[in-house]
């Protein structure tokens, strides 16, 4: 009784075992056909990319330390995204950390000269003087100040207002196209 018991045992397994590999030999099947029938994908058009395509010309903000939150550095930002969106130029900021003097924003107004900006701007009273400030000494960079300051050679100068916005947006578009040809 014992041994039929044992055979009766075996018997289920290899039935298991066949019904498995049954599963699997259909499953794979049925991958294959439906690979095979499935309607190709149309190879005419790529899909649209992702990241934007800037130009080459970049413009950075020098801010407070609170970034483009502050009260002037926000309108000058939304300005440069408006011209951003106009001419495919990048933006970026850079908030100066620490004790908000001219000597301490200076090092941070170089590095956005470092960084190859086209365009430096400005927006608050210490980091309009510290642009206004390394300006003379970086010829071949455009600087645009919000706030009072002396216009003149690389450094234009717009004027707090209700048109601000506009303005900056309007001259940094300039300075784009001027920077293309």
């Amino acid at each position: 009784m014992s041994s039929s018991a044992g055979r009766a045992g075996s018997t289920g397994r290899a039935g298991k075992r066949r019904a498995a590999a049954a599963a699997l030999g259909g499953a794979c099947l049925v991958g294959i056909v439906g690979t095979a029938v499935w309607p190709a994908q149309d190879d005419g058009d790529p899909p649209p990319a992702r990241a934007r395509q800037y130009a080459a010309s970049q413009a950075c903000l020098l801010t407070g330390q609170q970034g483009v939150a502050e009260p002037e550095a926000a309108e000058v930002w939304g300005a440069m995204q408006d011209s951003s969106s106009a001419t495919a130029g990048k933006v970026s900021s850079l908030p100066v950390i620490g004790d908000q003097s001219v000597g301490n924003a200076v090092p941070y107004a170089n590095t956005l000269v470092a960084r190859k900006c086209d365009v430096v701007l400005a927006a608050g009273s210490v980091q309009v003087q510290a642009v206004t400030q390394i300006a003379p000494a970086n010829p071949a960079v455009r600087f645009l100040v919000v706030g009072e300051a002396a216009a003149g050679g690389n450094v234009t100068v717009v004027a707090p207002g209700p048109q601000t916005r506009a303005k900056v947006a309007d001259a940094l578009t300039k300075a784009f196209g001027a920077l293309k040809g």
